[in-house]
């Protein structure tokens, strides 16, 4: 065994990249892939980038295509709980022993004088164990979620995506892919490849004139998605009927981008029923996004909502959804957010003057700190909130005298993974 993993977890051995921060490119992720064997070649991919409904897509489009009876590997990120949670067959996290094979294989490969960065590392690992088990005929298909941006993205290296997917744009990770959704759509656009089919969300005319720039320039065969439509039972895309588990109303543009994935599937050959297109809808679930959660707190039972409402457009959903779901009911808020984000922008999609805030920190060296986030709100709401050092101090304050308000966890992807890993370990 390599040395830098003798006695220590996949979690503690991915830690040690973590001083490389993030760093756009692909020689690196090209040079430790060739060195494995160039796995990436192997596997048929469907490609999704976007700044929002990224992981929407792929959790309906592997609920449909296991209802299929084909075996499917998701690659996602970031986790919540577990870094296991990223690398997925049909819905189950790769088994702690595989994970550090596929580390230690990607140790092996790394050039020292090119030190990768943290998701490279993970990324190649990835890669790596899906085209063995592609070999041991444990894999048919491969749905990969892009980290950041596309064009520069670690996942970027496949040629000939089976289909390319870019969901809805916003203004995310503006210093690392630039500060116009013209800018952002074109790194998004990089994962459109020369003649392979794409999908593409509705956007705004900005981003939609840089990805059509994009597909003339490959000459891609390209689908243009409109959202599905809802009657009181039933969602409706292009006439096919379908039941949406997922809450929001954002679902129905996530939703009508998987079917349309999915019949770019069928026309290639691809045997998947409307049967299994239906079914596959209505069991789809995504962690951590618009879920509600009852735990224990202090003894009592109590429900909160929860969503990682990380960006602008984000939070915006959501405070559509509280809005329509409670337009009765005051929200309270247990918030905490990275210091990379708008944090002024997403405090004022979330909050109305007469909510509630509890402000706390997310478990990060980037987050912001309660107070400067309390200071933010207090011109937004009309009672001073109060900084909270933690999420259980947080929350343990929202839910005091809590009556009829709604209790909602937003804010950051992390945040909402600290409280699903208390609940894990209670």
């Amino acid at each position: 065994m390599s040395p830098k993993l003798i006695n220590l977890s996949p979690e503690e051995y991915l830690a040690i990249f973590d001083k490389f921060g993030i760093h756009l490119g692909l020689d690196r992720i090209y040079q430790l892939l060739d060195a494995l064997g160039n796995p990436h070649q192997q596997i048929p991919v469907i490609h999704v980038a976007g700044t929002n409904g990224k992981g929407s897509v792929c959790a309906f489009l592997l609920s449909i295509l296991q209802t299929a009876g084909y075996r499917v590997g998701r690659y996602t990120s970031p986790h919540l709980i577990d870094w296991r949670e990223r690398i997925t067959i049909n819905g189950e996290w790769i088994r702690d022993q595989d994970l550090l094979e596929a580390l230690q294989q990607v140790e092996a490969a790394i050039n020292p004088e090119f030190p990768p960065t943290q998701f490279e590392v993970i990324t190649a690992a990835m890669w790596w164990y899906f085209a063995k088990q592609k070999s041991l005929q444990n894999l048919d298909i491969g749905i990969i979620e892009t980290g950041l941006g596309g064009r520069l993205d670690a996942t970027n290296v496949c040629d000939r995506p089976l289909v390319s997917v870019i969901t809805s744009i916003g203004l995310d990770h503006c210093q690392q892919l630039g500060n116009t959704l013209g800018a952002i759509a074109s790194e998004k656009a990089g994962i459109i490849k020369p003649k392979c089919p794409v999908v593409i969300a509705e956007n705004h005319a900005e981003a939609i004139a840089a990805l059509q720039a994009k597909v003339t320039d490959c000459e891609a065969p390209v689908t243009w998605v409109s959202a599905a439509k809802r009657t009181a039972t039933v969602a409706i895309y292009q006439g096919f009927e379908y039941p949406l588990p997922l809450l929001g109303n954002h679902q129905l543009i996530n939703s009508a981008v998987a079917i349309a994935t999915i019949q770019s599937l069928r026309n290639q050959g691809w045997e998947i029923s409307e049967a299994a297109m239906r079914t596959g809808l209505a069991n789809t679930q995504w962690s951590g996004r618009l879920q509600w959660i009852e735990f224990n707190l202090d003894g009592k039972s109590h429900k909160i909502l929860i969503d990682g409402a990380h960006n602008v457009a984000a939070a915006e959903y959501l405070r559509q959804f509280v809005d329509e779901a409670f337009p009765l009911r005051r929200k309270r808020w247990v918030i905490g957010i990275l210091n990379t984000k708008d944090q002024a922008g997403i405090l004022k999609a979330l909050l109305d003057p007469d909510d509630l805030l509890f402000p706390v920190p997310v478990p990060s060296a980037a987050t912001t700190s309660p107070q400067d986030l309390a200071q933010v709100a207090s011109s937004i709401i009309k009672a001073k909130p109060h900084p909270y050092a933690s999420l259980t101090l947080g929350l343990a304050a929202a839910f005091e005298d809590q009556q009829n308000d709604v209790v909602i966890l937003c804010g950051s992807l992390y945040l909402v993974g600290e409280f699903l890993s208390q609940l894990a370990s209670t």
